[in-house]
């Protein structure tokens, strides 16, 4: 009766094993039989004898046991069949990628004796998995892909309307724009490792501008911020505590605080302060999957809460449709535009894990759902930051002309603005900047991955914002070129009615309140004197309709001739009330 077994523990011996730490089995003997010895085992005993008459016992069995090893190892590393011509097949368990075991019992008989030497071992090596991309390295759409070859048709040819208006968009259906979202960050060129300032106390003897929520930078400090290294830590808004949004200027609730810090993917972002708009726009055409996974902040100040409260039924929910309402505190600035500028442009602070942002401006409507436009403007871009450019408008400096004609800010601080980027060397718009193709944003939409050259941009753009003036399009350009020129990172700017493709505009209450102001006057008709006799009516003279809201008349007798054709329709049209934009 033979069996099985793996020899250990015997002087001189060690535990056969194969590849990969498999152990072999090795035949042994389980019962022991006295024979005779042969004159050949006589004659091995006796070299035996006479190799360890002059060499150690010890070392001669040591070379022994060596000898025998390496044969054995040979034997089962390069011997594929045995002698029969029949080969033993491993299981198909017996695959060595660090998590699979060896079934002896399915590979060996205990009622049969297997030589060793007959065995073959078939290896597979399964390859490792590779490793997930560092960075998101973007994508191209296939080539027939309808968005792939879609081009901008010409725009309608419509003499009567010469303003700006919407353009087609290609847009993937939501499910595909959901499955391209990049499941790792972009590349960051040059910068690493953003932190940014606290200060406490404040610093107020610098040499112009800055507030007690931006902090007061130097010029050599907004200096080196413009010389991107690695590892940075600027000035970026909140610098009076180092929590944002905690004792800082812009505070918020601590429950606000926390849910907001619970956004690790997309958020949308607006607000609404000092009363400026007429409502809580809701967006528009928002699937089910965005609605469960998209934040949607609505940022306002205690007057517009209070309005909401009376108007929209704002209740402890915090909810008005689907944006979720927080109310600012202790506001930084006087102007309810200004402090416009801290979520638009520092919401990575106060969204610290969030991955993608789109902020658009109270006056908006959105309604294209988000993760649509994120994949049109930012992935399939493979871009960071996404702005549109002004639908006019391309020169800083005509830009600056425009907004002191409209009366946008004090002209002498514009003025002063203008002049000192321009000393710095800026330049009015020409040829010799492309591939850039304007200098002036349509600033009332951003799209931005939360990467830290982009929360550079944003801090830095946001700084000038807070030293000059609070027109952010006068200042853009100048941030913007300043990172380029150290960095091979830019902003993608496109069409401005690409972006009235997704948001629709509504007016400022002053706008409408403005529009009010110059309807004309309602004309009012004065009753006929009660001592004139009610005329009789003829049944042919009836009306044959009469319009609701007017009073029923008799039509007058139709002219002929010459005489009809003195009737000028265009006199009676000039009677009729004039149709105001406000008054849909």
């Amino acid at each position: 009766m033979t069996g099985l077994g793996v020899r250990s523990s015997s002087y001189g011996s060690l535990d056969k094993t194969g590849l990969n730490g498999v152990v072999l089995p090795i035949q042994t003997a389980t019962t022991t039989i006295r024979t005779k010895p042969s004159k050949m085992h006589k004659e091995r005993e006796g070299v035996v004898h006479w190799i360890c008459k002059f060499a150690g016992r010890k070392k001669v069995g040591m070379l022994l046991l060596f000898l025998i090893s390496a044969v054995v190892f040979l034997r089962v590393l390069f011997v594929g069949k045995g002698e029969d011509g029949q080969e033993v097949q491993v299981p198909p368990s017996l695959h060595f990628n660090g998590s699979s075991v060896v079934n002896h019992s399915s590979m060996f008989n205990e009622e049969q004796n297997i030589n060793i030497r007959n065995i073959s071992f078939n290896v597979v090596f399964s390859p490792p998995p590779p490793p997930p991309p560092m960075h998101f390295l973007g994508y191209t759409l296939p080539q027939g892909h309808p968005c792939h070859t879609f081009t901008l048709p010409p725009p309608p040819a419509d003499r009567k309307r010469t303003g700006p208006r919407p353009c087609p968009v290609c847009y993937l259906p939501v499910e595909e724009a959901i499955a391209l979202m990049p499941s790792a960050p972009s590349f960051s060129p040059v910068l690493k490792n953003l932190t940014y300032i606290y200060e406490e106390p404040l610093n107020r003897d610098t040499e112009f501008g800055g507030s007690d929520f931006g902090g007061y930078p130097t010029l050599k400090h907004r200096n080196d911020s413009f010389d991107i290294k690695e590892t940075m830590n600027v000035h970026c808004g909140f610098v009076k505590g180092p929590q944002p949004g905690r004792n800082t200027g812009f505070d918020m609730n601590e429950a606000d605080l926390l849910e907001m810090k619970q956004c690790r993917g997309v958020v949308v972002a607006s607000a609404v302060f000092g009363n400026a708009f007429d409502d809580v726009k809701a967006p528009q055409n928002i699937s089910k999957y965005s609605e469960e996974t998209v934040c949607f902040y609505m940022f306002v100040d205690e007057e517009t809460e209070s309005i909401l409260k009376r108007e929209r039924g704002l209740n402890d929910t915090k909810k008005v449709g689907i944006w979720r309402v927080v109310v600012v505190h202790n506001l930084p600035y006087s102007d309810g535009r200004r402090n416009g500028k801290v979520p638009k442009l520092l919401v990575h602070r106060m969204f610290p894990n969030a991955r993608y942002s789109l902020w658009i401006d109270g006056k908006l409507e959105l309604v294209v759902d988000p993760y649509q436009i994120l994949e049109r403007f930012l992935w399939r871009k493979n871009a960071t930051f996404a702005i549109s450019k002004h639908y006019r408008r391309f020169d800083v400096f005509v830009e600056a002309e425009a907004n002191k004609a409209a009366g946008k800010y004090d002209n002498a601080s514009i003025d002063f603005q203008v002049d000192f980027y321009k000393n710095e060397g800026l330049t009015p718009y020409s040829v010799a900047k492309f591939p850039i193709t304007s200098d002036v944003p349509e600033g009332c939409v951003i799209l931005r991955e939360h990467v830290p050259i982009s929360n550079l941009f944003t801090c830095l753009w946001f700084n000038e914002v807070d030293r000059f003036t609070s027109r952010d399009q006068i200042s853009f350009s100048t941030v913007r070129d300043k990172i380029a020129a150290k960095t091979n990172w830019t902003v993608s700017m496109f069409l401005d009615c690409e972006r009235r493709n997704f948001v629709i505009q509504r007016y400022h209450r002053a706008e409408q309140e403005r529009f009010a102001r110059q309807k004309p006057p309602v004309p009012s008709f004065s009753p006929p004197p009660p001592s004139l006799p009610t005329p009789v009516l003829i049944s042919s003279d009836l009306p044959r309709k009469v319009s609701s809201g007017r009073a029923g008349r008799t039509s007058p007798p139709r002219r002929r001739g010459r005489d009809r054709r003195s009737g000028a329709r265009g006199h009676r049209k000039a009677n009729l009330p004039v149709r105001l934009p406000d008054s849909a």
